[in-house]
């Protein structure tokens, strides 16, 4: 709010940036006619030129974005991006590789290991050692995140890992998407949510994961850090939340925003405890509530800790399962059917993760499959395996030129079943609505059961 535009004419002079926005019309036109009288645009825009002439020029590459298109923005670049900005630096988002050394300083960001990045940020075109990525670079590149070091990768120093991100960091080249026809949903991650961390750490160490640099969780950073008031939203994608001794005070932190917010995250459900499920049952949240299934082995614990959940809320549960990475055979196609087979009890939804070995199984076909059929909720919920894959080559008949010859879903299914019956018997027909010991209840009253805090 510039009311008279005083404030706009005295960073004009002092060689300082200045915006305002003004509803009132009255106050507009005057401060136009009296504070800021021949200042042309062209004089503004010139000024600006020349200014710019002499500031720093960082250019960031979020390697995820170019190369796999990924829908969440990288809150390292986003800190950089901040931080360089307080200092008088210019920024921008890099759209490709080309003409790096015009800019003082490129910052290359990679959080996945698949994610490909060229050479050319190397001064002789070629990575010397891949287990030391950061040798041979040119002098004005850096790179950082775990799609480049693992879990070994560099923390971001201080001063920029607690600053407030650059959410505009990203504003051109989104506009430029919607512009060109894309949904403006596909961005909603960019554009709607504040972003952050509340805790770091984890003590489990599963070989899968990368977040083995600490053995403890500790509190990160205040939501207030992070917080921009503007967006509806928050997502926190903390390591393992629910293993913070902070737990009860980071959830009242986040209940006092007003905002609905989702831990990305899978949250451990093995931590679950009556008063956890209490509080975090009780809170503005975002979507669904997102869990892990890894182990079959924890089949018993896990079954134990939902009862205590659903003891508490009814509210849409959704659970990571993880496939394919001790192995791809047979034994871990069934593990993933009992795993589903638990969650449907629970009335919760699995979501398929596919370890990326899972290409190399001969059982490639089958892990799609179910991850086609449990990822979609729509056709989970109303079909079994067996109806899903039915259903699959009904249309197969119905839209393709060789109806004939089955589709792929339907193959896999046969194939599988003639190969091991017993599993199919066991599992091919089961159904989320038969066996959702929920179903039929609209609130969650207490039951008689008793839990003991753990």
């Amino acid at each position: 709010m510039p009311g008279s535009g005083t404030t706009l004419r005295a960073a004009y002079e002092l060689n300082r940036n200045s915006y305002g926005f003004e509803k009132n019309k009255e106050f507009y036109r005057k401060a136009k006619e009296q504070m800021l009288t021949g200042l042309t645009v062209d004089e503004l825009e010139k000024k600006e030129i020349g200014r710019c002439d002499n500031m720093k020029k960082l250019g960031i590459i979020d390697a995820d974005l170019l190369d796999n298109g990924t829908r969440h923005p990288n809150l390292a670049c986003m800190k950089i991006s901040a931080y360089h900005k307080s200092k008088g630096w210019k920024v921008e988002l890099l759209e490709s590789y080309d003409n790096l050394d015009k800019y003082d300083l490129v910052t290359v960001s990679r959080v996945f290991t698949y994610t490909k990045v060229p050479n050319t940020i190397y001064e002789d075109g070629i990575c010397l050692d891949p287990k030391r990525p950061e040798l041979g670079l040119k002098d004005n590149v850096k790179i950082g995140g775990t799609g480049f070091y693992l879990e070994n990768a560099p923390d971001l120093p201080d001063k920029i890992e607690h600053i407030m991100p650059d959410y505009h960091l990203y504003d051109e080249y989104i506009q430029k998407k919607i512009d060109n026809g894309e949904p403006r949903v596909r961005y909603c991650d960019y554009l709607d949510f504040s972003i952050g961390f509340t805790t770091r750490g984890c003590f489990r160490k599963c070989e899968f994961c990368i977040n083995k640099k600490y053995d403890r969780v500790f509190k990160h950073s205040p939501v207030s850090e992070f917080l921009d008031n503007t967006r509806p939203g928050i997502y926190l994608w903390d390591d393992n939340f629910m293993a913070s001794s902070d737990f009860h005070q980071i959830l009242d932190e986040l209940v006092e925003t007003g905002k609905p917010f989702q831990f990305r995250q899978g949250l451990d459900i093995r931590l679950m405890t009556p008063l956890k499920a209490k509080k975090l049952s009780q809170v503005k949240y975002h979507g669904d509530y997102i869990f892990a299934f890894d182990h079959i082995e924890d089949k018993e614990l896990v079954s134990r800790k939902l009862g205590i959940w659903r003891h508490y809320t009814n509210k849409s549960t959704k659970l990571y399962v993880l496939t394919g990475y001790y192995s791809q055979d047979e034994k871990d196609i069934e593990n993933t059917f009992e795993r589903i087979k638990i969650l449907m009890e629970y009335g919760c939804l699995p979501y398929i993760m596919r370890y990326e070995k899972y290409k190399e199984s001969k059982f490639k076909s089958m892990y799609i499959q179910l991850a086609r059929w449990c990822n979609q909720p729509g056709f989970f919920k109303k079909m079994s395996f067996r109806q899903f894959c039915v259903a699959n080559q009904e249309h197969h008949r119905k839209n393709s030129s060789n109806p004939n010859r089955n589709c792929a879903c339907y193959q896999t299914m046969l194939d599988f079943e003639s190969e091991f019956p017993e599993i199919a018997e066991k599992y091919y027909d089961l159904r989320f609505e038969d066996l959702n010991k929920y179903r039929k209840e609209k609130k969650y009253e207490k039951r008689n059961r008793l839990y003991k805090l753990i």
